[in-house]
């Protein structure tokens, strides 16, 4: 059966299918592309936090795995779309292996010293990008041929879009799933689970598994967007901004982190934009702190979260209403 929800989604893909042909905007289309890329990295994201319960710190090395795995081997062999396709295999198949190591290492401690073990783990990644010199070039990075059908943004617009909608699709149905329903109940009371004899950490390491290579994904999108790669790609801002757009969109959702990318990446570049014209915002950061801390005064449980929060509590007085009216009624009848 197809809901009012479905409708509004398929309205809003055929809006940015249209896009790029309606609006003659490469700086627009560049924008939209990067949202694109950070909602897939929001999701994975919000499978640790949103539906596992799981705090990590150390997120941005699946998205630097992904990153370096494609820049590396599109700079070494013929920038092909077979390369390309490779390369994104490659990056995942790192960062599943890394995510399950990791998973299985740290996802027996609790809250922040996971969190903690996890920024330990990313930071000792990204010294290593930064010392192997001979292949990483370092902090100066290095620049690479993407595709030649690439070429044209509109092309790889339309690539990153479907890849979000197919990231979207496997994680609802990943996350509706009897093991999605599990990862719940282990973000809800992890104790209780297991005490009902499910092996909690298993199903958290595939949690972990499941975001890095989505992650990864994230990675070798972004890294062909700029035909550049260098450390910053492994740095702690790319989990921060993950972070910030789950919690501003919503947790638990999937749609929720897509709408905080909106929201960041929008906020992002008009903010910095205006810092051009107006010198009152050559600090917009504090402008851009002051949305967040404003996002969750009005919105305590995400955009999106809040939003369903509120729908549900006015179907519930529209349910007792009509429950009272025809109690109302039953009782004036003869």
């Amino acid at each position: 059966m197809v809901s009012k929800y479905h409708v509004l989604f398929l309205i809003i893909l055929l809006f940015l299918i249209a896009f790029p042909f309606v609006a003659d905007s490469r700086t627009l289309t560049i924008l939209f592309t990067q949202i694109f890329i950070f909602s897939i990295l929001a999701m994975s994201y919000d499978i640790l936090l949103g539906y596992t319960g799981i705090v990590s710190f150390g997120h941005a090395m699946f998205f630097g795995i992904g990153a370096y795995a494609t820049a590396i081997l599109l700079n070494t062999f013929e920038p092909t779309i077979g390369v390309f396709i490779g390369s994104i295999a490659v990056g995942i198949v790192l960062s599943g292996f890394v995510s399950f190591l990791v998973g299985l290492l740290t996802l027996r401690l609790k809250s922040h010293f996971f969190a903690m073990l996890t920024l330990a783990i990313s930071g000792l990644l990204l010294v290593v990008a930064e010392k192997w010199r001979t292949v990483t070039k370092g902090n100066d990075g290095f620049t690479f041929r993407a595709p030649d059908i690439f070429k044209d943004r509109i092309v790889f617009y339309f690539c990153v879009l479907a890849c979000l909608v197919i990231v979207f699709l496997i994680l609802r149905r990943f996350v509706q799933s009897p093991l999605g329903r599990l990862l719940i109940a282990v973000r809800e009371n992890e104790q209780r689970t297991r005490s009902l004899g499910f092996k909690t950490l298993h199903y958290k390491v595939i949690a972990s598994v499941v975001a890095g290579v989505i992650a990864s994904l994230a990675g070798s999108l972004y890294a062909v967007s700029l035909r550049f790669v260098n450390t910053s790609v492994m740095a702690m801002d790319i989990t921060l901004d993950a972070l910030l757009m789950t919690i501003i969109g919503g947790v638990g959702t999937l749609v929720g982190p897509i709408v905080g990318s909106v929201v960041i990446e929008f906020a992002q570049h008009y903010l910095s934009g205006l810092a051009r014209d107006f010198p009152i915002f050559e600090r917009w950061i504090i402008f851009f702190g002051i949305i967040y801390i404003l996002a969750v005064i009005f919105f305590p449980k995400g955009i999106v979260g809040s939003i369903l929060q509120a729908l549900s509590k006015w179907k519930s007085k529209h349910e007792d209403r009509k429950i009272f009216a025809l109690e109302k009624d039953k009782e004036h009848s003869p």
